[in-house]
Parts: structure tokens; C-alpha cells; sequence
């Protein structure tokens, strides 16, 4: 079975306030779609990396990936992106759609999601328990009225990359989303077709960057997996 990994790097990140997009905000003195690729290339489940990208990027971004990557210009919204991204590999078996924005994916969750869709499911996607109450509201206004309070004990907040049966994800992207903005993730577009989709364990470090408070938080992960593999290593730097 063929695998491709469709990294998505085509949004701006007007949040992080940086004036360029947001796949290439230097962390730890390296792009943000450097460190993703970095963790889709240690997963070793890649027949085929494509990367969409903002228009007229083409030069910058190509400087950053490889030969070996496919530079797709994305659309609008994530979803038309992710489309342009399948477009490239129409013939992949399984294919794991990625954000760019959650760089720091440990390999083994890529592979825990690969290893789903091939044991048969229509879907596969990481996942992390709900640590927050959650409550569900009437939106709008200065005060929003409580109309429930949600058992967080059957809440998962899920993560990237989500894996799909090839065939069933070009399918998905085949059928309109009623919002403008499109469907919120890949997995809401499979499930509309009446597919199931599974969840795997996800982990803490794929966290989405989305602020400068999400860009340090990054930052202090890798500095301490750093710390932890010159423990490991032996190579504490103290002098005995």
C-alpha cells in the first residue's frame, strides 16, 4: 500500500505577527515546515510528501523542502488546499493530511495513524484527553448564557496528521461544506459521508501554533527534549 503525506502550509498566520507565512516563523532557528517535514521523514512511512503552499512561494519554499517534496499552491481555506494536496497523489492508498502549524508530531503518532488506516479503518486520527470543563453556550453578546456542561471523560481534543483511505478522503473533498470557511478538519468530511473514523494516541508536543504564546510554548518543549536526549546520552555538559 502507497502512503503520501500532504502537508498543509498555505495560511498566512496573521496571529503570530509575522509578515510572511506562518510554515516559515523561524522556532529554534528553523522554519516551521522544516521541523514538520523533519518528523514526517523520521516517521519513514512516506511514499510521497506534498507540501501546498501560498502562492507565487514557490522559490522560498522550495529552498527548505528537497527535491524529494512536491510544492503545491494552496486556496483559501484549508480544505481547498488539502483538495490541490490530493490532486498531486490521486493514486495513493492511504493518505495522512498534516499541519504544518503542529511541527513538533512525534513520528510514532504519524506512524499509530498510518498503521490504523492500513488495519482496515476508513479513518484514523490523534487524539488528547479534554483536561478543561467544557461548557456548551448561546454564543454572542458580553454575557453567553450556560446550556450545558459536557462529560470532558468522552471529549478528546484531536490533532494532525489525520489518515484516510485514499479513495474515501478524495470522495470527502468531492462534497460541498455548507460553511464558508469549509468543513473544520478532514475527519468531518469523512464522517458526513457515513464513514467511522477512529481515534489513536496523540501527544502533548503536537502542539498547534497559533499565537506567540504557542510559539514559545514550542520553543520550551524543545529545549527540553533537548535536555532529555543529552540525559539520555550521557552528555550533561557537567564536568565531574
Amino acid at each position: 500500500m502507497t502512503t503520501a503525506v500532504v502537508v498543509t502550509a498555505a495560511g498566512m498566520g496573521t496571529r503570530l505577527g509575522f509578515n510572511m507565512p506562518k510554515a516559515l516563523v523561524p522556532l529554534a532557528g528553523r522554519s516551521l515546515i522544516e521541523h514538520a517535514l523533519d518528523g514526517v521523514a523520521a516517521s519513514g512511512i512516506a511514499d510521497r510528501v506534498v507540501v501546498t503552499i501560498p502562492p507565487g512561494t514557490d522559490d522560498i519554499f522550495a529552498g527548505l523542502v528537497g527535491p524529494e517534496v512536491t510544492l503545491v499552491a494552496g486556496g483559501s481555506t484549508r480544505q481547498i488546499s488539502v483538495k490541490a494536496g490530493l490532486d498531486a497523489v490521486p493514486d495513493a492508498d492511504i493518505v495522512l493530511v498534516h499541519d504544518a502549524a503542529r511541527c513538533l508530531t512525534p513520528p510514532s503518532v504519524m506512524i499509530r495513524v498510518r498503521d490504523a488506516v492500513a488495519a482496515g479503518h476508513a479513518g484514523a486520527v490523534p487524539a488528547i484527553p479534554v483536561t478543561d470543563t467544557i461548557k456548551e453556550v448561546v454564543p454572542g453578546g458580553p454575557y453567553e448564557p450556560v446550556v450545558d456542561t459536557l462529560d470532558r471523560g468522552v471529549l478528546r481534543a484531536v490533532q494532525t496528521p489525520q489518515g484516510f483511505r485514499g479513495d474515501i478522503l478524495r470522495d470527502a473533498h468531492r462534497v460541498e461544506w455548507p460553511a464558508e470557511e469549509g468543513a473544520p478538519d478532514d475527519a468531518s468530511l469523512v464522517e458526513h459521508l457515513g464513514h467511522s473514523v477512529v481515534l489513536v494516541e496523540g501527544s502533548h508536543m503536537a502542539v498547534k501554533i497559533t499565537t506567540v504564546l504557542d510559539l514559545k510554548l514550542a520553543e520550551l518543549l524543545l529545549e527540553e527534549q533537548e535536555r532529555v536526549h543529552l540525559r539520555d546520552a550521557g552528555l550533561t555538559g557537567e564536568r565531574r
